[in-house]
């Protein structure tokens, strides 16, 4: 039942986005990132891990009651890399850098851009605080790296843990 469920969300979602890009769903991902899914310019591939996604909304909100709501936002967030026009220039400029902090900022960037579109075909059934809840997480990596303090506090009613703890 789940899979028809998952299947129409996403359906939902690639029309109200407008996005030509291949949608595949697999179970988990391989290897040991924290990644619920990717984006494959080559191919124009969106891969979405529905168990890791699955496990990202537990471990955040401490149950799958949010799961759909949870899987939409993340999709979206692919669909961003997908349909972000800069993404090609800044693999460019990522990959003829030798400077590991330029490189980090790129990818901050591109993360970024894939949230602004985000919030741009977030299904309306997600709240504003979820999304920005999960957007505050994703990006906070980052800006550890960085070294940078990310405007915001990350919480939602909802919220259990960040999400590297």
């Amino acid at each position: 039942m789940q899979d028809i469920q998952i299947q129409i969300l996403i359906e939902s979602i690639i029309e109200n986005s407008g996005t030509e890009a291949k949608v595949v769903l697999e179970g988990d991902f391989p290897g040991d990132r924290f990644a619920g899914g990717k984006y494959q310019f080559g191919t124009h591939t969106i891969t979405l891990y529905i168990e890791e996604i699955r496990r990202q909304c537990k471990k955040i909100f401490g149950s799958e009651d949010c799961f759909f709501d949870y899987l939409a936002v993340v999709f979206a967030h692919e669909i961003g890399h997908a349909e972000d026009r800069e993404l090609l220039g800044l693999i460019d400029r990522m990959d003829n850098s030798e400077d590991e902090e330029e490189r980090n900022n790129i990818l901050l960037t591109i993360e970024q851009n894939a949230w602004e579109y985000a919030r741009t075909i977030v299904p309306e059934s997600s709240s504003r605080r979820f999304l920005e809840t999960i957007i505050f997480h994703s990006l906070q990596p980052h800006y550890d790296v960085l070294g940078l303090v990310q405007e915001g506090s990350g919480t939602h009613p909802r919220f259990k843990a960040p999400m590297g703890a």
